[in-house]
C-alpha cells in the first residue's frame, strides 16, 4: 500500500499522465505490471485519480485545483485526442457568439469521430478531412491549447450540421446561421469575411 501511495503522490503535480509514466516510476520499486494494474484499479476506486480514457489519467487533486480554469478543460480536450482543436459550439460559446448552453467540449480532429464521457465532463470529437484541419491557433491561459478562430468555428459547425454543405447554397448561409441562434453580427467584420471566404472556397472545390 505504501508503494501505491508513493507512486501516485509523485504524479500529482502533472496536469495529466499516461500509464507508461506510472510503469516507468514503478521500476524503482521493482513492481510487476500486474501489481501496477491493481494499484491503478484501487486508486480509481478511491477516486484519487480520474481516467480520461484507457491509459490516460489525471490526479483528482490537480483537477479540483484547476477545474474552474477553462484553459485546463480545453488543454485536456487537446490531449485526449491528438491532433485536435476546440471548435464548433464550444469555441463559439467561448467567443460569446451563441446563447446556447453547451455541455460537451466540442473539438475537431483528423482521427475518427468519437465521444468520451468522463468524470470531468463530456468531450465530443468530429472527424474532418486533413485539408480542412486548419484555421486554429495556440492560445495561453493557465494552460496552452489549440482553438479555432471564430470564422473557422462557425465553418466547422455548419460543415458538420449540413453534412459537408450538401445541397446548401451560399445564399442559405444567413438563414442557417440565424436558425442556429449564432450572433454573427457580434463577430468582427474580418472574421465574417473569413467565414464566407472559407465557405466559398470549399464549395468551389467540391
Amino acid at each position: 500500500m505504501k508503494y501505491r501511495a508513493n507512486l501516485f503522490e509523485l504524479l500529482k503535480p502533472l496536469p495529466y499522465y499516461e500509464k507508461r509514466a506510472i510503469l516507468q516510476l514503478s521500476e524503482q520499486y521493482g513492481l510487476k505490471s500486474t501489481t501496477v494494474d491493481a494499484y491503478i484499479t484501487q486508486t480509481l476506486r478511491r477516486r484519487e485519480i480520474i481516467a480520461l480514457r484507457r491509459g490516460l489519467y489525471i490526479s483528482a487533486e490537480f483537477y479540483n485545483r484547476n477545474k474552474s480554469d477553462i484553459s485546463y478543460r480545453f488543454y485536456l480536450a487537446n490531449v485526449l485526442r491528438r491532433p485536435s482543436y476546440v471548435s464548433s459550439w464550444t469555441a463559439l460559446q467561448y467567443y460569446n457568439l451563441t446563447t446556447e448552453v453547451i455541455h460537451a467540449t466540442t473539438s475537431v480532429t483528423t482521427k475518427t469521430t468519437r465521444d468520451f464521457k468522463t468524470r470531468v465532463g463530456d468531450f465530443a470529437f468530429q472527424s474532418i478531412q486533413p485539408n480542412l484541419f486548419s484555421g486554429f491557433s495556440s492560445e495561453k491561459g493557465g494552460f496552452e491549447y489549440f482553438i479555432a478562430s471564430p470564422a473557422k468555428a462557425l465553418f466547422d459547425l455548419l460543415y458538420f450540421r449540413t453534412r459537408h454543405f450538401h445541397a446548401v447554397r451560399l445564399r442559405d448561409m444567413g438563414r442557417l446561421v440565424e436558425e442556429l441562434r449564432i450572433d454573427i453580427d457580434e463577430m468582427a467584420e474580418q472574421e465574417r469575411d473569413a467565414f464566407y471566404s472559407l465557405v466559398k472556397g470549399y464549395m468551389r472545390h467540391e
